[in-house]
């Protein structure tokens, strides 16, 4: 009796009954390139630590691809509620490491550690978490009501710094801006961005160009 009382129970109570605890598939491809996009958030940051900055903004891109056709990706199965809710549970927090922190940690190293800018990057790295836990909410509420991809963003999305982050550092890299002290301001406004109360329309261009890509490869 106390050997099975020790025994974990994978059950969940739901209803005032018990079912056993789904499988929700922590290796299935919907969420693969989420997987991806952590992993290479996670070399971005260890590049950024080591000085390599040039690889850093690679691996910043790269987790920006990954993320722009995970969507796109996981619509193409027939997806449980469970299935969705963890889609989009990873997916965010996946976002968090790959759009906030790391973006942090780059501008604090680049920036020589300034201790000025450590607020600015603080601050950052929590509008980040705000405006994630407010898409999680959100979205679970949406696919509740209907299955149709989002197409207008509340606040500005984190993934944009994948854009221009880039962007700044490669006119800081040839002398156009000649002084670091851009990062932090990049940082300050984009996070205040993140947490602004205005509709951003997401750009149906995109959409229609990762259906595309993910329909050829479907066809192959």
């Amino acid at each position: 009796m106390v050997h099975s009382r020790l025994q974990p129970d994978f059950r969940i109570n739901k209803i005032g009954g018990y079912h056993e605890q789904k499988n929700y598939r922590i290796y299935d491809y919907t969420v693969i390139l989420t997987y991806c996009a952590l992993i290479s958030a996670c070399m971005g940051i260890i590049s950024a630590i080591n000085h390599s900055f040039s690889r850093a903004v690679i691996f910043l891109i790269i987790s920006g691809i990954c993320d722009m056709f995970d969507g796109t990706v996981a619509s193409t199965k027939d997806r449980t509620p469970a299935e969705k809710k963890f889609g989009i549970q990873i997916d965010s927090l996946s976002d968090l490491v790959s759009f906030g922190v790391m973006p942090a940690v780059f501008v604090y190293c680049i920036t020589g550690q300034n201790k000025a800018c450590n607020l600015v990057v603080c601050l950052y790295v929590l509008a980040a978490l705000i405006r994630l836990a407010y898409y999680n909410v959100t979205e679970e509420e949406r696919q509740q009501q209907t299955s149709e991809r989002r197409s207008v963003y509340l606040g500005l999305p984190v993934t944009v710094i994948s854009i221009l982050l880039p962007l700044v550092y490669t006119l800081f890299r040839f002398h156009v801006l000649n002084t670091a002290a851009v990062f932090p301001i990049l940082l300050f406004i984009t996070g205040g961005a993140f947490i602004t109360p205005v509709e951003i329309k997401k750009p149906a261009y995109i959409c229609k160009f990762c259906s595309a890509v993910c329909e050829a490869f479907s066809r192959k």
